[in-house]
């Protein structure tokens, strides 16, 4: 996991972001775009958690790496310093930039409920 900015907490759906070095390494790479998933994450040594989630993966950096993130639905705490493992089952639509951020909001959403 890595610290992103802080705006999905700012508007009401907090995500956690993680390192794209396996997205780098990744063959077959998943197209931009807002999908529903899962965040698998350890909780202890013997034992993990798993927890529904909206996976977004985009936009493209100036690098030509998209930002990957996930809104974990329902969950409160702190992952940092777990290992992350995401599961992406179904794909939900394109990534696109809204013209304002109640849109954006909107849009997320239905997102979350189609989740």
């Amino acid at each position: 996991m890595v610290r992103g900015g802080g705006y999905g907490r700012k508007i009401g759906f907090p995500t956690i972001n993680l390192s794209r070095n396996g997205f780098v390494r990744m063959r077959k790479r998943p197209p931009l775009g807002i999908y529903a998933g899962a965040v698998c994450f350890e909780v202890d040594l013997s034992a993990g958690a798993k927890t529904r989630a909206g996976i977004i993966i985009g936009p493209l950096d100036k690098a030509g790496l998209p930002k990957i993130e996930a809104h974990l639905i329902g969950f409160k705490g702190n992952l940092y310093g777990r290992k992350i493992t995401l599961e992406i089952n179904k794909f939900l639509r394109k990534f696109k930039k809204f013209k304002t951020e109640k849109e954006l909001i909107t849009h997320i959403k239905k997102d979350l409920k189609r989740c």
